[in-house]
């Protein structure tokens, strides 16, 4: 076992899966991604816009949009993001409200689409597993189960941190770390199946670091126009916790004249929010361990999705550690943007063939 995961090569489908498409699915708040077992990547803003009026049908020539193709054409389309906090916004009762509903058909729709950029062939079965955060409620991961079954033949769900850690195969001794825009997920793996009290869930995660930014912006840059998306984009260019490596000098709109705001304090201030969560999480976990196990648990933590590209957040983390719980080791993962998938596509692969009949 060596110190930094790999990813590994994605196994050929066996004999027996000829006319199987095996796909693993990271379904997120922020985006969804893709493997396949064709050896398609993908990943798309999970996004979902339908034209709002007949004029807007006839300039946009489709009936949906997704991904950043829906967020430039925003203005003529009603816009759906269908997940918050990393599930879906439709809690599966019987007497839905129409807001409710519409988020439904748009999570349908973005799985569709996620399953149609992973190029399956008309003749081919499609088996997926769905990465969902590690304490999902029972209705919503059934939410989640409803809206994949129009696209796919069968299907099952997993939590994303222990996707992470079986696609890597550090299934042992590891405490992994998932932060995507709506939670962090923390799971510790031990050699077996991860039980409840193995998983956290909370969230403080990318969407939670775009409202602090968006409320310094406010304090700090006075009458500074901007949207939600906007601020979004400054995060993913700049985002940092510790020292610095460049100024944060972004350009914003005041009265319609284009104004530039030094946003390196504000950006620090926001990013940092993220530490003390996921440090809480990390003692929790370990102090709950085997005693004799905690110490390598403590220095083998993985850093996945789309939130660990923050500069300086593992060095962040490994400080708060040595403070409160005497040291650790973070390590990030290679692929932050495909680790959820790639393990849940691997997860597709080792499921019996007979388990996915079962499932249909």
């Amino acid at each position: 076992m060596t110190d930094t995961p790999q990813t590994p090569d994605e196994p050929a489908a066996p004999e027996k899966d000829h006319g199987v498409l095996y796909i693993g699915m990271d379904l997120g708040t922020s985006r969804t991604s893709v493997s396949a077992s064709n050896g398609v990547r993908e990943t798309v803003h999970s996004m979902v816009g339908y034209p709002k009026d007949v004029v807007s049908r006839k300039l946009l020539k489709r009936d949906v949009l997704f991904g950043t193709e829906a967020l430039e054409k925003r203005l003529s389309l009603k816009m759906y993001k269908p997940l918050e906090k990393g599930v879906l916004k439709y809690t599966g009762d019987a007497e839905m409200d129409a807001e409710a509903k519409a988020n439904l058909k748009a999570a349908q729709d973005l799985i569709s689409e996620a399953i149609r950029l992973s190029k399956p062939r008309q003749d081919e079965l499609i088996y997926c597993v769905i990465g969902c955060p590690a304490e999902a409620s029972m209705k919503n991961r059934e939410a989640i189960l409803e809206a994949a079954r129009a696209s796919v033949d069968s299907v099952m769900l997993c939590s994303e941190p222990f996707a992470v850690a079986y696609g890597l195969e550090w299934l042992e001794d590891v405490l992994v770390i998932d932060i995507g825009a709506g939670t962090t997920d923390l799971c510790r793996m031990h050699g077996t199946m991860p039980e409840d009290t193995d998983q956290l869930t909370f969230d403080v995660a990318g969407d939670a670091i775009d409202a602090a930014l968006d409320a310094e912006i406010e304090k700090q840059c006075p009458g500074a126009q901007r949207t939600i998306q906007m601020v979004k984009e400054m995060k993913e260019r700049f985002g940092f916790i510790g020292d610095a490596s460049e100024r944060a000098m972004v350009t914003l709109p005041v009265n319609g004249k284009p104004t530039e705001f030094d946003l390196t304090d504000a950006m620090q201030n926001a990013c940092k929010i993220l530490v003390d969560p996921i440090v809480g999480g990390i003692h929790e976990l370990v102090s709950s361990f085997d005693p004799e196990f905690q110490d390598k648990l403590k220095n083998r933590v993985l850093l996945a999705g789309g939130g660990s590209l923050l500069k300086g957040l593992d060095s962040a983390i490994e400080k708060a550690m040595k403070e409160r719980l005497g040291g650790g080791k973070v390590i990030r993962i290679e692929e932050p943007i495909y680790g959820g998938s790639n393990g849940a596509l691997k997860i597709a692969h080792d499921m019996p063939a007979d388990y996915w009949e079962q499932l249909k």
